[in-house]
């Protein structure tokens, strides 16, 4: 009887054994199928679509201005990020990816432009007018506020290039002696800030006429505020993204010298 308990408490923990040692394995399977998962591309591709898709779904049902899609989906890939413990070079893998087609998808502006090409025509001088105008009031208002707070010169040389696209604002902030994270950063929430708050102000200051509308996003918030003026009419998105090609050619231009005058003054 002895015997037999003893051969039963030995195969019992012969089998718990093997139970252990099959569940390690299927544990590092998973774990080595998650890390396979994370290490993909794919993962930051899909997580920044599902994000985006998330945060349009939600201003369509809540009809909110302040949630912008953009600024949704930045809030839930960072949530997910932290919450994960995953680290950002990972999700990076696939985020860089997109980060690829910006300047393309810049370029695909040109296609509503093209469809307004009347609409270009018949308001040559009010656009062009506007335009620089815009270019005005961003660089004077930008250097101004840097100056009342006694900002450090290479952050107020990365803030100069804030108003318009990405790819010609990092160039340009390496020109400048700016630094190109900062940058980044400020075009990001310029943008956001001025896609949110667009109709807003429209509302406030009686701004009804399609071309000053579009104008005014792409002159302020580069291709962030043209995907807004995208969703408001055809006119508002062709205006834009000529404000956006016209605001990055002439800040080219004008901002070394005037940033060149300003510094010496600092």
């Amino acid at each position: 009887m002895d015997l037999d308990a003893g051969h039963l408490s030995g195969d019992n923990d012969d089998y718990d054994g093997l139970q252990r040692a099959h569940h390690s394995a299927y544990d590092g399977k998973e774990i080595e199928a998650m890390r396979e998962l994370l290490e993909n591309p794919m993962f930051g591709i899909l997580l920044s679509l599902a994000a985006f898709e998330a945060g349009l779904l939600l201003q369509k049902k809540t009809k909110l201005i302040f949630l912008n899609p953009l600024l949704t989906a930045i809030i839930m890939v960072i949530a997910v990020l932290l919450l994960s413990g995953i680290k950002l070079k990972t999700y990076q893998l696939g985020g860089d990816i997109i980060s690829l087609f910006l300047g393309p998808a810049t370029v695909v502006l040109a296609v509503p432009l093209y469809q307004q090409v009347h609409s270009l025509k018949n308001y040559f001088v009010p656009i062009m007018v506007g335009i620089l105008c815009g270019i005005a009031v961003g660089l004077v208002s930008t250097l101004l506020c840097a100056w009342l707070v006694r900002m450090e010169p290479a952050i107020i040389a990365s803030l100069v290039p804030k108003s318009i696209t990405t790819p010609i604002g990092m160039e340009l902030s390496a020109e400048l002696g700016g630094i190109q994270a900062v940058t980044v950063l400020a075009i990001l929430v310029t943008g956001i800030i001025g896609a949110v708050v667009a109709e807003f102000v429209f509302r406030i200051f009686r701004i009804e006429h399609p071309i000053a509308r579009g104008i005014a996003l792409g002159c302020s918030a580069h291709a962030i505020g043209t995907s807004k003026a995208l969703q408001l009419g055809h006119v508002e998105g062709a205006m834009s993204s000529l404000a956006i090609g016209v605001c990055g050619i002439l800040t080219v231009f004008l901002a070394p010298p005037v940033w060149s005058l300003v510094s010496s003054v600092l």
